[in-house]
């Protein structure tokens, strides 16, 4: 139709927002699911169902499938992504709160950008925007708009976001072929069965009484944080350089600090609002390079 917004253009930009929103959401459901399930359990637990409903929805849509030498690059990713980062980032929150933990996971971009600065550099605009960007986060939940910092969880939530973008990286460099959902199902499936070696040694499956919330939050994080989300990640980032799609990381707070103001009582002020418009205005500055540059 004449004037229609070309589909190869939106699509980008509703996987980004997928990852931004939808992510953002999934701080609180971990810390949900943590009354119950603990770290490798819920990877476990998550993954094993997230990988099944989203081989199934690829069979449906008969998307092809990658070819035997892409097989292990994305059993590595799976593991390292869905696995390893995953469980660093739920094993954080029992010594972080949520908020904590989603902007010290906003460092991914800049991490892309230190890692793809060689063949895809920002220039200077895209750095002030990812410098914006890290301390639009600092002031959003920084000391005395939350909880206190432990050592520990930050430094593995600091090591999982490192290990994030390499995982990234990998998957967009030798993963060429097959469809976006049935990859993404494939690296679940990965993850599931990593989650499930290594649940007997990290705490079990279950930490506690299953509880009806908890169940929920995983039902929430396996199909919106995995099979909507991960898949929307995965597509992303082979459509948008990568520092430019991690921009969606500094986004991840924003969403985690409405949704403790919204349901746990937390503190929104007037040094939140001028948090989020920094990061705002950080992203804003990282989008507008990568469209130029």
């Amino acid at each position: 139709m004449p004037g229609a917004v070309p589909r190869a253009s939106v699509l980008p930009w509703v996987a980004y927002a997928v990852c931004a929103v939808v992510w953002g959401s999934t701080y609180f459901a971990i810390a949900v699911a943590l009354a119950s399930f603990p770290p490798y359990g819920m990877v476990a637990v998550r993954f094993g169902v997230a990988s099944v409903l989203t081989l199934a929805v690829g069979r449906l849509f008969r998307e092809r499938w990658p070819s035997r030498k892409e097989l292990p690059h994305l059993a590595l990713v799976g593991v390292l992504l869905l696995g390893v980062c995953n469980a660093l980032i739920v094993w954080s929150e029992t010594r972080v709160s949520s908020g904590v933990a989603a902007v010290l996971a906003a460092l991914t971009p800049a991490w892309f950008g230190i890692l793809t600065a060689r063949t895809e550099p920002l220039g200077g605009r895209g750095w002030l925007g990812t410098g914006l960007g890290l301390a639009g986060v600092v002031l959003l939940v920084g000391p005395g708009t939350s909880g206190g910092v432990d050592l520990g969880g930050v430094a593995a939530v600091l090591l999982a976001t490192a290990l994030w973008a390499v995982g990234t990286l990998h998957h967009r460099k030798y993963v060429k072929g097959g469809g976006a959902l049935t990859n993404a199902g494939l690296e679940m499936l990965a993850a599931a069965l990593f989650g499930t070696v290594l649940a007997p040694f990290g705490g079990g499956f279950v930490s506690g009484p299953v509880t009806p919330k908890a169940l929920l939050a995983i039902g929430y994080l396996a199909v919106f944080g995995s099979c909507i989300a991960y898949t929307a990640h995965l597509y992303l980032s082979k459509t948008w350089n990568p520092a430019r799609a991690g921009t969606y990381a500094y986004l991840n707070p924003v969403i985690a600090v409405l949704l403790g103001a919204a349901f746990l009582g937390e503190t929104f002020n007037s040094r939140m609002a001028l948090g989020m418009a920094v990061v705002l205005a950080g992203v804003a500055l990282v989008q507008y390079r990568s469209r130029i540059g």
